[in-house]
């Protein structure tokens, strides 16, 4: 306390001495950080679900908390997509065809197209509609709802004017969708570059990450004794994945020959049978797929419930796929002795192949349907415009089928199979219902599911601008409906997840799934010629060329500057000069690591001088 009284005494000393300019400087920065710390103090309390996900943190550990964190990123993810599409590309439009702000609208005027080529004729409910026919257009996005702004179809203008401003809507609607690829691409990398620290550290050295837990992982700030509490347990799992992992690891070391070879031998045994149903879920979708393409049109059972459960049979197929393939994996997972941590990597990669896959093979069916040109269908257009006038809409209708039927399983698995089940095994002492027991709370298969449904979201984008609006609805009632599941009828899993670990995995995988999502939009919009009939690029033979045609607008000078970008003669400079950064960088990475292993040496020589010198001076007052 002297010491302190010394040291402002000091300040106060040469404050006295600074001219008024430089005491009202001083005096306004402390006050400007004093306010900023208030402020992010206060803002801590505005994230959304804090408090419900400091609750499962302390009850269920911080491995089933990564997993609601990460829903809440899917969240905020959403939303900002949503407000990207709605505000460059939906809002013109409305403020347009209603004359807001003084606004005009300048209509597409065919340029070379057959008049064959421009029929499109949405099925919109006319006259007499029965309440099973909104019910069948709001689970398949068809009838009323293809005719409004959810779908790619119902943009139809080529710019609007605002005053004396022209509003390109083509341009801005691609640029929009690069823009909400490049920013999901982007916060995915922040956030796995900060979970990729975290591993890093713990991997480094495991009994380090064990001393700071047990010697400084406690915060004595917390006076709140619930707080406190959840503090306690969540250190509790934390130990005590620690601990079951170290021992995992000492029983795989202690393996014989005979273990060895007897362990190997199951897991490509298993491996065999998981290739085995990722093969037969693939044809199923294939064949299932090409049945409905072929079937569905049938003019004699327009409107039989037949043809409508063909029409629906490739989304059926493929939820009931996604739903039965991560069971599979996830019993069988459990006969090859892994670490909890790489149990779940491996089920995510598997079913990542099984979900991911099942989106592939229908768009790829699609596009064979849509390309498919044989017998002279789409000479006129340069697509089969009789099957898919506006295929766009057709390709954002399945992508929204997608996303409704998931969240149909996830809320019907809630209802009709998770709440039974604790119902019967808490009141039913039969031996074969008390055998399966109460069911773990399944992290990768739960992950799985909101990451097949982002990556839908993600490619639906471009065809339906506002199925990232649903998109977040959906992922905030399944953060609910998840949390009660857990709470209500699910058990904390009997082997804990490190949170550091599964947290940067699961940005990993979602990452794959967002390159992934790259390939089917990349072909959409510069292969595959545009609809020519509905949409923003009629007078475009692909979506891509609006670039080009935009640049030719540009003053001679800017438009040699844009080209020569696009030239080889700066794209192999620029990849050379790419990669001698990337060497450099990563040169720069082993020399900062060869320096901490040499700093922590030191740090152990240092010990050791310590102890020794306390030994030589427990000796000399021993013997004097």
């Amino acid at each position: 306390m002297a010491e302190k009284r010394i040291i402002r005494n000091s300040q106060q000393a040469d404050t006295e001495h600074l001219s008024r300019w430089k005491k009202w400087r001083r005096t306004s920065s402390k006050s400007l950080k004093k306010a900023l710390s208030e402020i992010k103090g206060l803002s801590s309390y505005l994230v959304l679900w804090r408090h419900d996900i400091h609750n499962i943190e302390g009850k269920f550990g911080t491995g089933i908390q990564s997993y609601f964190s990460f829903l809440r990123f899917l969240v905020l993810l959403n939303f900002i997509i949503f407000l990207l599409m709605f505000s460059f590309v939906t809002l013109p439009t409305i403020i347009s065809k209603y004359g807001i702000f003084n606004s005009t609208v300048a209509y597409f005027s065919p340029k070379n197209i057959e008049s064959i080529c421009t029929i499109y004729e949405p099925s919109g409910n006319k006259g007499l509609v029965y309440f099973y026919t909104y019910l069948k257009d709001l689970l398949s996005g068809t009838g009323f709802l293809e005719v409004t702004s959810l779908f790619y179809g119902y943009y139809s203008v080529d710019a609007v004017w605002i005053s004396m401003m022209r509003y390109n809507l083509p341009l801005a609607y691609l640029l929009a969708t690069f823009a909400y690829l490049a920013l999901s691409f982007l916060w995915i990398i922040k956030r796995s570059v900060e979970g990729f620290k975290h591993n890093l550290v713990h991997d480094a050295d495991p009994f380090q990450s064990y001393c700071n837990k047990v010697f400084a992982g406690w915060d004595f700030c917390i006076t709140d004794p619930n707080a406190a509490r959840l503090k306690y347990r969540s250190l509790q799992y934390e130990l005590q994945t620690d601990l079951q992992e170290e021992k995992l690891k000492q029983k795989i070391a202690e393996r014989t020959m005979k273990e060895k070879i007897c362990i190997y031998s199951l897991r490509i045994f298993i491996n065999i049978i998981v290739i085995a149903i990722l093969s037969g879920c693939f044809y199923s979708i294939y064949g299932v797929t090409v049945f409905s393409q072929e079937n569905s049109n049938n003019a004699d059972n327009a409107n039989s419930p037949v043809n409508l459960l063909v029409q629906y049979l490739p989304s059926i197929v493929i939820t009931l796929a996604n739903f039965i393939g991560p069971l599979s994996f996830s019993f069988l997972i459990r006969f090859e002795e892994y670490t909890p941590a790489f149990e779940i990597k491996l089920t995510l990669l598997r079913c990542v192949f099984l979900r991911l896959a099942n989106i592939g093979v229908l768009l790829f069916s699609l596009w064979s349907q849509i390309s498919n040109c044989g017998s002279d269908k789409c000479e006129p257009c340069g697509y089969n415009y009789k099957l898919y006038p506006c295929w766009e809409s057709d390709v954002g209708q399945e992508m929204y089928k997608l996303m409704i039927f998931d969240f149909i399983v996830i809320l019907a698995v809630a209802l009709f199979v998770d709440f039974p089940r604790k119902l019967l095994v808490t009141h039913c002492s039969c031996k074969l219902i008390q055998w399966f027991g109460h069911k773990e709370f399944e992290i990768s298969d739960n992950v799985l599911e909101i990451i097949y449904g982002q990556t839908i979201c993600w490619i639906g984008t471009f065809f339906s601008p506002l199925l990232p609006a649903i998109a977040t609805i959906k992922y905030f009632i399944i953060f609910y409906v998840k949390k009660i599941v857990l709470i209500h009828t699910r058990k904390p899993a009997a082997r804990p997840i490190r949170a550091s670990s599964s947290n940067f995995f699961f940005l990993v995988v979602l990452l794959i799934g967002l390159l992934l999502a790259f390939v089917p939009l990349g072909v959409s919009i510069a292969y595959i010629p545009s609809s020519k009939a509905c949409g923003l690029f009629r007078n475009f033979s692909t979506s891509w060329e609006v670039i080009p045609d935009t640049i030719l607008q540009f003053p001679t000078g800017l438009q040699k500057i844009f080209f020569g970008i696009a030239s080889e003669a700066f794209a192999v400079p620029f990849f050379v000069i790419l990669c001698i950064v990337m060497f450099y960088v990563i040169a720069l990475a082993r020399a900062h690591k060869r320096v901490v292993e040499q700093l922590r040496e030191q740090l152990v020589l240092e010990s050791r001088d310590k102890m020794f010198l306390i030994r030589k001076i427990a000796e000399a007052q021993r013997y004097p």
